[in-house]
């Protein structure tokens, strides 16, 4: 059955209704996954087959029936460790459809259907006795629920509602605890990915600074975690201010309470410095000795670096304190841990909450718009002084004592630089709510809601009456919109362009004056893993999940490139960066396909993984701003990458097999294509089959 879905075109910025199979949201859901990442998780899955063993082996000697209980099943992995451990009864809970049929398959497949039972519901739907689900309460409880931060998966309410209806008491658990582990740290980059920082303008009449509202500046910011692979941030872009604080634990062998709490740790700060940042993680012990213990460290703190298990599904979190707090070496403090039943959050008070009654049970919310408008890369790409500076010094060659601009971006300050550096009139359109909110906020703070005009419509609607009858001399963009998830979706851009060209004054300038789509292949150190097929894990076989996973990557949008910070994801180029598209917008979006085909010649030997695409802008003629490239290593070909943006990746093959022996394919031939009717990018890659021939 075919079934309508309604969906926002971020390129077009049209509302489009597209016929899409009725299992579409499914396939998504499960070609978007992490399952294949968990499966290569070889330190995950070691970790859980040793606590299992141990935990079953503790009833036994008991001389009882190992009853096992697992929440959140996915593949039925563990269940069929614990029956092969010698579990007498699994029920394996999935609620997701699709991942319970997979389960059912794969469990037949390896010879378990007579020990597992797999349950599709939620685990609060199920019933123990005669009659239902279970027959009775287990007596090992085995779960992965978790996500970076621990909770956010709703780790708590499931642990809660098992122990009071499905588990005996104090059964056995794997894991058996988890501790959550904090670090204060001062760094001026992952604070700039929460508060604006104060922009110096150098015109004509002396230096301007931009600064934020006293309301952006009190925020407490955005209250959902910021997950990053932190092992990928330089240790010169933090001081570290204290020492590893164990936070909190949960015994998952009791009774979890999911009710909000609080946990302080008293220290002395290591040196004198401004405490902006909470850097988190946990481990998590499978046995009760604390003998088998999985950590998500980063490798400063990792008890053995060597061993560090690269892993996306869980990684380490940044957590921004509310202010930015001065801290002196020797003087003590408490940080206290902040939890509800799914999100954390820390405070740093001078003694512990107990003692001063300054708990806080409710979790910070952004009250200022600025977090709800800008992300965290955004953040840092608007404080990013160099971008600044680059755009500046392209306005200075653009614009003209009488110039009239029309800014065209979501929650952009370039209005703000054009009015400094001179314009005669500013207008700036914000077609949204909380754009122009946030906007009038930061232009009442400067003393500028007078002199830059802001419209709120859609750019199509504009009337000449909202530009006072002016006609547009220099139109603006970054360009940047928050709808956009690929590079090319900001070609939104070039839509908004041609709707207001009536509004355009004779020889009107352009900036950006036009765009380039880029290509590079390379080989990922470690981001490959989430697309390459598991097959065999740990003795049982898999197959069967990299079937349904490959299935569900044949839709449509699963076929496409997805979105990757690769800063966080270090590759290797196995070819030249290639300009594959260009996009003029000094003309109007064009009638016909934008296209290009071509080869790219692969000059350093290793395993094409994949295509990363990115978009630059031409500001002027001598000026360009990439989003993802920056430089290139000439030697090994190591990327930096641009930290504010995702790019693209075309990941080639879903049955990549990383022993593949170095080599293989000399070229890539590729087929890319703008359509403008749609805005969509649709490409496709083909590789030389090399070692197919012997080469």
């Amino acid at each position: 059955m075919k079934v309508f879905c309604g969906r926002a075109n971020p390129t077009t910025g049209s509302v489009e209704w597209l016929e899409e199979d009725e299992h579409y949201d499914y396939h998504q859901e499960i070609a978007r996954s992490s399952y294949a990442d968990m499966l290569h998780d070889k330190d995950r899955n070691m970790k859980y087959y040793q606590g299992i063993r141990a935990a079953v082996s503790r009833v036994k000697d008991r001389g009882q029936k190992a009853l096992v209980l697992d929440i959140g099943t996915g593949t039925g992995l563990l269940s069929m460790m614990a029956v092969t451990a010698g579990a007498d009864f699994c029920y394996a809970i999935e609620v997701f459809k699709p991942m319970a049929d997979a389960a059912v398959k794969i469990v037949e497949k390896n010879g378990f259907s007579d020990k597992i039972k797999v349950i599709n519901k939620h685990s609060t739907e199920v019933t123990v006795g005669p009659d239902g689900d279970m027959p009775c309460r287990a007596n090992i409880l085995i779960t992965e629920l978790f996500d970076t931060e621990l909770i956010g998966e709703g780790a708590l309410p499931s642990y809660e509602h098992a122990h009071g209806h499905l588990v005996q008491a104090n059964c056995e658990a794997v894991p058996h605890k988890a501790t959550v582990y904090a670090q204060l740290v001062e760094s001026r980059r992952m604070w700039s990915w929460n508060k604006l920082f104060p922009i110096r303008v150098q015109t004509s009449h002396g230096e301007q600074v931009i600064i934020p509202p006293l309301e952006l500046e009190r925020c407490p910011g955005a209250p959902s975690v910021c997950d990053i692979q932190l092992n990928q941030v330089s240790p010169a872009d933090f001081t570290i201010l204290s020492d590893v604080l164990p936070m909190f634990s949960v015994d998952f062998s009791k009774q979890v309470s999911s009710s909000a709490a609080c946990h302080s740790r008293q220290f002395e700060p290591l040196v004198s410095g401004q405490a902006q940042v909470v850097l988190s993680w946990w481990d998590i012990e499978m046995d009760p000795e604390g003998k088998i213990k999985c950590t998500m460290a980063p490798f400063w703190a990792h008890s053995n670096p060597e061993e560090l298990q690269w892993r996306d599904h869980w990684m380490q979190c940044v957590y921004f304190l509310p202010q930015e707090e001065p801290v002196v070496q020797g003087s003590a403090l408490c940080l206290v841990a902040h939890h509800d039943d799914y999100c954390v959050w820390y405070s740093l008070q001078k003694t512990s909450p107990e003692k001063n009654g300054r708990v806080h049970p409710v979790r910070p919310v952004c009250d200022c718009q600025a977090h709800l408008l800008w992300n965290r890369p955004r953040f840092g790409e608007i404080n990013d002084r160099n971008r600044t500076d680059q755009y500046i010094q392209a306005l200075r060659t653009v614009l003209k004592p009488d110039s009239v601009c029309l800014c065209v971006s979501d929650g952009s300050l370039l209005s703000m630089l054009a009015h400094h550096l001179g314009a005669e009139q500013v207008f700036t359109i914000e077609n949204s709510a909380a754009s122009h909110r946030l906007m009038k906020k930061i232009f009442k703070a400067n003393h500028l809601e007078d002199k830059i005009n802001i419209i709120e419509k859609r750019p199509e609607l504009l009337t000449p009456a909202d530009l006072g009858g002016k006609k547009v001399s220099l139109l603006l963009g970054e360009p940047f919109f928050t709808t956009s998830l690929l590079p090319w979706h900001n070609l939104y851009f070039w839509y908004v362009r041609t709707a207001v060209d009536q509004h355009l004054g004779p020889g009107a300038v352009v900036m950006p004056q036009a765009a380039s789509l880029h290509v590079v292949v390379v080989e990922f150190r470690d981001l490959w893993r989430i697309r390459s097929p598991c097959g065999d894990c740990e003795g049982f076989d898999v197959h069967i999940m990299d079937d349904m996973i490959k299935r569900a990557l044949d839709f449509r949008e699963s076929k496409e490139a997805e979105p990757h910070p690769l800063w966080e994801y270090p590759c290797h180029s196995l070819s030249e960066p290639q300009q594959i598209l260009t996009f003029d917008f000094r003309q109007p979006v064009p009638l016909q396909p934008v296209h290009a085909e071509g080869t790219i010649e692969l000059r350093r030997p290793g395993k094409s993984h994949g295509a990363v695409l990115w978009m630059e802008y031409h500001l002027t003629p001598d000026s360009t701003v990439s989003t993802g490239l920056l430089k290139l290593a000439e030697d090994k070909g190591d990327c930096c990458w641009n930290p504010h943006c995702k790019q693209a990746v075309y990941f080639f093959n879903t049955t990549l097999d990383p022993r593949v022996p170095l080599g293989g394919p000399q070229t890539v031939t590729y087929t890319v294509e703008f359509h403008p009717d749609t805005g969509d990018v649709t490409m496709d890659f083909t590789l030389s089959d090399a070692l197919d021939r012997g080469c």
